[in-house]
């Protein structure tokens, strides 16, 4: 028989329905930051569900960061600002669950790195500018410092540089995925960064990379600036992605 195939239908349990009309009450603007939901006893009116009801959706709603409800407040929950959160939660969930390979997740860095930096060159400020020369000046200290404390030091001193190029782009979104790729990525290399017999000569070759990165960014250079950073970060981490997967890389240097 032709026609589509249907799939069988779930009951909707009823806080998950009072979830549903309070989310989409925030995302209209009809409930703002800083306002307050009803109490819970005019909820369970409003909606003609039991406490229990109630409560839990109070719960599912404050897991997902969209409201503050406090035990014993007799003020309704707290509309909360919006918070990268739980974007970064869902985006890291997602990165681990659906078996992304290391060549797809550094492949993503390059194409994210090289378009804040990019957007950098055009929109900084003279501080965050100062901001990204002060961040690979930690790293040059680091390095020389030499001790495993250093190179802990060297890596918190890069990530202050990226973070400083993403915000000088001036999108959220792209810092905030910057730093949920850049977190999975470091999880699934650290060790072997950890014990490369050439890591500071790898680091050395990165901070050389970085201060071409601040030059062009410096200049208003934003493609200059893009190119350099792809070709930065392909050279820190090719090494660690399997050769058969280095050409998806390679596509992006070209």
């Amino acid at each position: 028989m032709g026609g589509p195939r249907f799939e069988p239908v779930r009951a909707v349990r009823a806080y998950e329905r009072v979830v549903e009309q309070v989310e989409e009450a925030i995302e209209s603007g009809s409930l703002c930051p800083g306002e307050r939901l009803p109490s819970e006893r005019e909820l369970m009116v409003q909606f003609s569900v039991g406490r229990s009801t109630v409560r839990e959706a109070l719960r599912v709603l404050q897991a997902r960061g969209l409201v503050r409800s406090r035990p014993g407040d007799p003020n309704g929950a707290e509309v909360l600002p919006f918070s990268p959160v739980a974007l970064h939660k869902s985006m890291t969930t997602l990165a681990r669950v659906a078996e992304l390979s290391l060549a797809e997740l550094v492949q993503f860095r390059m194409v994210l790195d090289s378009s804040a930096v990019l957007l950098a060159a055009r929109l900084r400020t003279e501080e965050q500018l100062a901001e990204m020369s002060a961040a690979v000046a930690d790293m040059r200290a680091a390095l020389d410092g030499g001790s495993e404390q250093g190179f802990d030091a060297f890596g918190g001193a890069d990530v202050a540089f990226h973070d400083a190029v993403a915000r000088a782009s001036g999108n959220k979104l792209i810092q905030i995925c910057t730093d949920v790729v850049r977190s999975i990525v470091l999880d699934l290399i650290s060790g072997k960064i950890a014990a490369a017999p050439d890591r500071e000569g790898l680091m050395r070759q990165s901070i050389g990379h970085h201060e071409e990165v601040i030059a062009a960014v410096r200049a208003g250079d934003g493609p200059l600036a893009a190119r350099l950073s792809r070709k930065s970060m392909y050279d820190y981490y090719a090494g660690y992605v399997p050769v058969a997967e280095r050409t998806a890389l390679r596509a992006l240097l070209e």
